[in-house]
């Protein structure tokens, strides 16, 4: 008799093993709302939303996106509204820009709608009041961050080491650089400038003549660098290297470059940022060295993060504010990476998998673009 008890509790145990197992394998569908800061049809914020897309037919969470069309009131419309559905969705995704975030999180508080935010976190007067994640609004759960600041540095970092390659230094011994920057008030555009800084001021042989806002677009990075390489002629310096926010701005410098008879790639090198199809084109011609970025895949990452959280292995370590770290395309992997970001390539990304692979440990999970795209098989030393 007690042995029959014993098999019959150890079946149930089994059973029930085989049931925790047979939900982790089909987890129930999850429904997100991403407030998409962008324009419909505005590139980087279309790679955000399909990779998230993406993702969501990897893990079973279905993703629904809303345009703000650049404007913070629609977004800040858009966000409230969700949140007071009568059918709200499990998650909503916002990014805050232009400082709109702060009244969505306190709606989807009021709400009970848990609250992700992607590409940044609240700042000046919205952060001293509201703290980080999960502090005094409970259902903002976290934050997903890229590493902007380490790719801005990265950048600089090639353009010295290619400088010092190349010999190109002017009569002073010094190696000069022009930096186009993206403006002087977003955080991200902040970062990235950071990052340019500390490695120039940690160089005793680098000289940034100039750091210039571009407004992010390419016809004005195109007429600040030819400014600047005139002034450098006129002047007898020799220019090394041109940093560029993002590669509009390095495309626009570029094409200044070749106009006043340089040979970009040979006598000069420049760098941008954002894995544009153009930009990577004119990386595997050797016309640009490299562009840093990868950052709109984490709008996968995020449906990875908020699929593990739903699934109760919380991505949260000593901070619920998680960083992510992108990786710079050189002319090595240029032709395969713009294969994957102009075909629109992300139902290759097998999250399933590498969300097997790495099993629990949700915490350290490594968050880095290179990692996700090691299921690809196309990472590596960028």
């Amino acid at each position: 008799m007690r042995l029959r008890l014993l098999l019959s509790v150890a079946l149930l145990a089994v059973s029930g093993l085989g049931c925790a197992l047979r939900a982790q394998d089909h987890p129930r569908p999850l429904s997100v709302t991403f407030v998409n800061p962008g324009k419909a049809g505005e590139v980087f914020w279309e790679l955000v939303s399909d990779s998230m897309r993406a993702a969501g037919r990897s893990l079973g969470v279905e993703v629904e996106t809303l345009w703000a069309e650049r404007s913070f009131r629609r977004m800040q419309e858009l966000g409230i509204e969700v949140v007071r559905r009568p059918r709200k969705p499990d998650f909503l995704i916002i990014v805050n820009e232009e400082a709109a975030g702060a009244p969505i999180l306190e709606a989807a508080e009021a709400a009970g709608v848990k609250t992700l935010m992607l590409s940044n976190t609240l700042t000046g007067e919205d952060a001293a009041r509201l703290g980080e994640p999960r502090q005094k609004l409970k259902t903002w759960i976290g934050s997903l961050v890229p590493d902007i600041e380490e790719a801005g540095a990265r950048m600089a970092r090639a353009l010295v080491d290619a400088a010092r390659a190349n010999g190109l230094r002017s009569a002073d011994g010094k190696i000069h650089l022009l930096g186009l920057a993206g403006d002087e008030n977003t955080p991200l555009s902040l970062a990235r400038n950071s990052g340019l800084l500390r490695v120039v001021f940690g160089e005793p042989d680098v000289v940034l003549d100039r750091l210039l806002n571009a407004n992010w677009n390419e016809t004005e990075g195109g007429l600040l660098a030819d400014n600047y390489l005139q002034w450098a002629q006129r002047k007898g310096i020799v220019p090394a290297g041109i940093w560029a926010a993002n590669d509009p701005i390095a495309l626009g410098a570029l094409k200044a470059a070749r106009r006043l008879g340089h040979m970009p790639g040979r006598d000069i090198f420049i760098a941008g940022l954002n894995w544009s199809p153009p930009a990577l084109d004119a990386v595997r011609q050797g016309d640009l060295l490299l562009t840093d970025g990868g950052h709109f895949l984490g709008g996968a990452l995020s449906i990875l993060l908020l699929r593990d959280y739903a699934d109760g292995c919380d991505f949260a370590g000593p901070t619920p504010i998680r960083t992510f770290k992108t990786s710079a395309v050189t002319r090595e992997r240029a032709e395969v990476m713009r294969a994957f970001v102009a075909g629109r390539q992300f139902e290759r990304l097998d999250l399933a998998r590498l969300r097997s692979r790495t099993g629990a440990a949700c915490a350290s999970r490594d968050l880095s673009v290179d990692a996700l795209l090691s299921a690809l098989s196309i990472a590596g030393d960028g």
